[in-house]
């Protein structure tokens, strides 16, 4: 049943208002520090922070910073912006201070709603401003003469995407694009008694589906550690302890929690992933296991409004060799097209545009790219686009499968990355005379690894500190290597195969290797080299420094467990990352069958 009626609101602020109507007394959003607050509540204390931007002379369309912890206030903001007529800009507090200030910069916000202890992290010119208001106070659940009522064209967001040329791209997402994917009846449905996990970061597209999918069905949103965080502790506890039944979990952890221990899904009624190539083994794993929900494969671009596709996942076969991104959302228009723009045979790859009512207005301040990347939609309805996805697709019996990319664009963690992007940002640094920067790994666990021409008396540590302090995370190369050149082919192009050797050359010839000489440590330095895809494993490496993360590390976690039987945690592979410390600590942890 629908609980808005027969007709999806035009905008988000109507369809909060219309749950706030049905669901008042509900439980609506709930964080750590114990703080719930009902429909009713978060209506009261969103509107008193939409009158406080009105205030501060926000107006229609402008575009205000959310720079904040992540907790209730985070949400109250979100919807004060949205309810004072402007766009929000959400920024992970995560990301180096240069990152977060460029977004805020490229977004052009007139203010920034911040916490006490973000007013002073930014520079004044963002127009810091404490988010406030008073529970007490109580205010209207419809728009009234002094809360603007946006339209359905209106933007709601700009979200930030990687660039090819050095700039990360803002992409203005609209109401009515919100509202077509959250309403979507080809998603799962929640329902009143949902718990919805948010785990994803702010400024990931995947968030929407967390607060406007939990707002549309009255169901409560549950703010959680972010991704890093959660795979860092005991995930499957953490989703018991909440009593989460729904969860979205971006698919490089999806793969890696699958891999280890796939029934830590297992309390879940829904559970979505999407935006990587899932493993079919990570869903035959939990298909197999007590997860006894509804799992699906979502695909989708932040230009066409975080999913387009949706595949339900209920057999993997034993030969499968993917897992397919489904079919078409409905009001999505689907087209597999060639070079020149003509529709391909069915069985035959090609370029996937996408149509349809999730299509986004393009990039913020950027008609050239808009121009290039969004077209005329031939099928569509008269003026309506289509987005160039740069996704090769096939489709079999009317679902597709998803090939990989026509052009150098990656996903590292579920995040899209240019490695070109990459490449800018450490030139940048006045020591790097020049860089290259490739994608290395499956699809499931690719990494980059950086060439750099260094200059004077510049050292790879400097540069990996200046990448640590511009870039995301999930953009700093994983391994740096120091070259007298960048070559080039007699064509003029980067001579990757040079490169490549380059790094093949490192892995036989690492200085001061030992091998390793206990058992654990052999044992370890088996593990290692299929997890990293590395060859050689010393004594003195270090598990992060070869291109180790988090998710890896906990894979590591329970690999050991299963192995050996030692019960080796996260942070103690996380403080004990150097292999011979590793082995040490393996042999001290407790193991099955010990009394403690």
């Amino acid at each position: 049943m629908n609980p808005h009626g027969p007709t999806a609101p035009p905008t988000l602020t109507r369809m909060f208002a219309d749950s706030v109507a049905a669901h008042g007394d509900s439980p609506a959003v709930s964080d750590d520090s114990g703080r719930r607050l009902t429909y009713a509540e978060l209506d009261r204390a969103s509107a008193a922070v939409a009158r406080q931007l009105i205030e501060a002379g926000v107006r229609r369309e402008d575009r205000v910073g959310i720079h904040r912890e992540r907790d209730v206030d985070l949400v109250i903001g979100i919807l004060g912006a949205l309810r004072a007529g402007a766009a929000y800009v959400a920024v992970d507090q995560r990301y180096p201070k240069a990152r977060r200030e460029l977004m805020l910069r490229a977004a052009g916000v007139r203010v920034t709603l911040v916490d006490a202890a973000g007013a002073e992290q930014l520079d004044p010119g963002f127009n810091p401003l404490v988010q406030r208001y008073d529970p007490s106070v109580g205010a209207p659940r419809t728009a009234g003469p002094d809360l603007p009522e946006p339209d359905g064209q209106d933007a709601a967001c700009v979200l930030f995407t990687s660039g090819s040329t050095g700039t990360p791209k803002g992409v203005v997402v609209e109401h009515r694009n919100l509202v077509h994917f959250v309403t979507n009846p080809e998603l799962p449905r929640l329902t009143q008694a949902d718990r919805v996990a948010q785990i994803a970061n702010v400024s990931f597209d995947t968030f929407h589906w967390e607060l406007w999918s939990s707002f549309w069905f009255g169901a409560e949103i549950v703010m959680m550690p972010s991704v890093p965080d959660l795979v860092k502790g005991d995930p499957g506890r953490e989703l018991r302890r909440r009593r989460i039944t729904a969860l979205l979990s971006p698919t490089m952890a999806f793969n890696h929690i699958a891999a280890e221990d796939p029934d830590v899904f297992s309390s879940l009624r829904i559970l979505q992933t999407g935006g990587d190539v899932v493993r079919p083994a990570a869903c035959r794993d939990i298909l197999a296991g007590k997860f006894d929900g509804e799992l699906v494969n979502l695909y989708g671009p932040t230009e066409g409004t975080t999913a387009a596709t949706a595949h339900r996942i209920t057999e993997v076969l034993h030969d499968a060799t993917s897992v397919p991104i489904g079919r078409a959302l409905s009001g999505v228009l689907l087209h597999v097209l060639d070079p020149e723009l003509r529709p391909v045979p069915v069985g035959t790859p090609g370029e996937l545009y996408i149509g349809g009512a999730g299509v986004t207005r393009g990039y913020l301040g950027d008609p050239a790219r808009t121009a290039e990347r969004f077209l005329p939609d031939p099928l569509g309805p008269p003026g309506s686009t289509m987005y160039a996805t740069g996704d090769l697709v096939l489709e079999r019996d009317g679902v597709l499968d998803y090939l990989g990319r026509n052009d150098d664009q990656v996903k590292i963690r579920g995040y899209r990355v240019e490695p070109r992007e990459v490449e800018r940002s450490l030139i940048a640094h006045p020591g790097v005379l020049d860089a290259a920067v490739l994608p290395q790994g499956s699809d499931q666990d690719k990494r980059l690894v950086a060439f750099v021409v260094l200059q004077g008396r510049t050292t790879v540590p400097q540069v990996r500190a200046h990448a640590q302090a511009t870039m995301p995370d999930y953009q700093v190369p994983s391994e740096f290597l120091n070259v007298p050149e960048i070559q080039a082919t007699p064509h003029g192009k980067r001579d990757t195969a040079a490169l490549l050797d380059l790094l093949a050359d490192r892995g036989r010839r690492r200085s001061g290797y030992t091998a390793p000489a206990t058992d654990t440590e052999r044992y370890l330095a088996g593990v290692w080299e299929e997890l990293l895809g590395t060859e050689r494993i010393g004594t003195d490496d270090d598990f992060f420094e070869l291109g180790g993360n988090s998710m890896l590390a906990f894979r590591l976690s329970r690999r050991i467990a299963r192995d050996n039987g030692a019960f080796v945690t996260l942070e103690s592979i996380l403080s004990n990352t150097v292999l011979t410390d590793m082995a040490a600590a393996t042999d001290a942890a407790p193991r099955k069958g010990d009394d403690t």
